[in-house]
């Protein structure tokens, strides 16, 4: 694995520097969102600066992975699911290129995540012998996980995951040509559905390391098949 050079933006610095390594032999480029650290907040993240960086060293496939509390019951602790729709419930966040004296940019987001990359995670799933669930994600400010009224709504809503950074991401990849999908990560059970009123970071503490390992095999087998979609 080696570090990409510094690649300046208009929009400041990205979270954190981009990693180059290979998956089989396929070479990808990876952006811890959040930090090295985890100190960005999921309302602090710099996203412009991280998704116009990946275009200017020229990524055409993102692959977004997210960590997610679950509101469907078949999204338990441990499962890996490929969202295909998205509410956003955030505010105040930067959320377009489109700004100062930059031409307005009304991007199609009727389907908010690639056909293409989410056919690949969700056949990645399958190689991996894993189901494929999915479900539309509700993106909440945070960083305070929700309450369970909270979760009562996004679940009215037709909400079956919770997270809180696909978007902007997901919308500024749209406005950098960017094809973007998300491999969400249940960790817990949403706010008040626990069994026994156990503790989030509990669930979290004891399935997220499983849940990043299957994410890496769904990963792997993910960006062979959209490698093959350049040859």
């Amino acid at each position: 694995m080696r570090q990409h050079e510094a690649v300046d933006t208009p929009f400041g610095a990205t979270s954190a520097p981009i990693w180059t390594t290979t998956f089989g032999d396929v070479e990808v480029h990876l952006l811890a969102r959040h930090g090295l650290d985890h100190q960005w907040a999921p309302h602090a993240v710099n996203y412009r600066a991280n998704i116009r960086a990946l275009r200017d060293i020229g990524v055409r496939y993102c692959i977004g992975i997210n960590v997610v509390g679950g509101i469907d019951a078949r999204l338990s602790p441990g499962a890996l699911a490929v969202p295909h729709q998205l509410i956003d419930y955030t505010w105040g966040r930067e959320c377009s290129f489109s700004s100062g004296d930059a031409v307005v940019n009304h991007i199609e987001f009727t389907d908010p995540f690639s056909v293409v990359v989410r056919a690949a995670l969700e056949a990645g799933c399958a190689r991996a012998g894993l189901p494929v669930l999915t479900g539309v994600y509700g993106v909440t400010q945070g960083p305070r996980l929700e309450t369970a009224a909270e979760i009562d709504r996004l679940e009215h809503d037709g909400c079956a995951m919770v997270g809180m950074t696909a978007m902007p991401e997901a919308a500024l990849a749209r406005e950098a040509g960017i094809e973007y999908g998300i491999l969400a990560g249940v960790v817990n059970h949403a706010a008040g559905r626990a069994p026994g009123g156990r503790s989030l970071h509990e669930e979290i503490l004891q399935v997220v390391d499983t849940v990043m390992t299957a994410a890496e095999r769904v990963v792997a087998h993910a960006t062979g098949i959209l490698a093959a979609e350049d040859l």
